[in-house]
């Protein structure tokens, strides 16, 4: 167990995608490790498409590369988030959408320290994530702009009603779904705790680079501010 449960910052968040990650020429637990150096808070690993053995692989290993500075979360899959716990691995957390397991089943199984994010698109889901049974910590609160990194995503919501499910929550929020620097002030301006991004990072040709100017975005820091500042 990580406890991270108690404090931690949504603020800049990666989600993963290996698939983008290679496309750009990166090795993914690179990717991240690069990415946490330049500014990531949070990494959600997801890989909806990758074997359950590779991917309790990949949790691993990227555990075993930044989980000692920012929480690592696993997408969905509970038992490979529970298998890497046994093995003795920092996961902090899941995150589950709305058509896996229900959140309060997903507590239960992962005990009071861990992290539960769930996903949400509407009223009804966010006042169900509220709800003391639920067990939810914080809602990822998308799509903000159409996305392709994700199969399922729900339809694009824009900033005013982003903002509006925003205030609606009594949970944390983080926004996702295609966001970029330029979405950051906007996000943090309308009462949202971080930002998500895939592409951003995954894609990026420096993910440290990409992560910092995120990180600096999301704080009011101008970019010429930020220029040779350490990770």
């Amino acid at each position: 167990m990580s406890g991270f449960r108690e404090s931690f910052d949504l603020s800049t968040y990666l989600v993963t995608d290996s698939a983008q990650a290679k496309a750009a020429g990166h090795d993914l637990v690179d990717l991240v490790y690069e990415a946490v150096a330049g500014g990531v808070t949070i990494v959600q690993l997801r890989e909806k498409d990758m074997p359950a053995r590779d991917f309790l692989d990949l949790v691993l290993r990227v555990s075993t590369a930044v989980a000692l500075k920012v929480p690592v979360l696993v997408n969905d899959r509970v038992d490979v988030y529970l298998a890497a716990r046994e093995m003795g691995a920092r996961v902090a957390g899941v995150h589950v959408g709305q058509g896996d397991l229900p959140a309060a089943s997903v507590r239960a199984l992962v005990g009071p320290g861990a992290i539960v994010g769930l996903s949400a698109s509407t009223d009804d889901q966010l006042y169900d994530a509220s709800v003391g049974s639920a067990g939810v910590d914080y809602v990822g609160i998308g799509a903000l702009h159409p996305t392709t990194t994700k199969k399922d995503a729900p339809d694009a919501l824009g900033h005013d009603r982003m903002a509006e499910l925003i205030a609606a929550s009594k949970r944390p929020t983080v926004a996702i779904g295609g966001v970029g620097p330029d979405d950051l002030a906007l996000l943090r301006a309308g009462g949202a705790d971080g930002a998500a991004v895939v592409s951003a990072i995954c894609g990026a040709a420096d993910p440290r680079e990409a992560a910092r100017a995120l990180a600096a975005a999301w704080a009011g820091v101008p970019a010429a501010e930020d220029e040779g500042e350490d990770a």
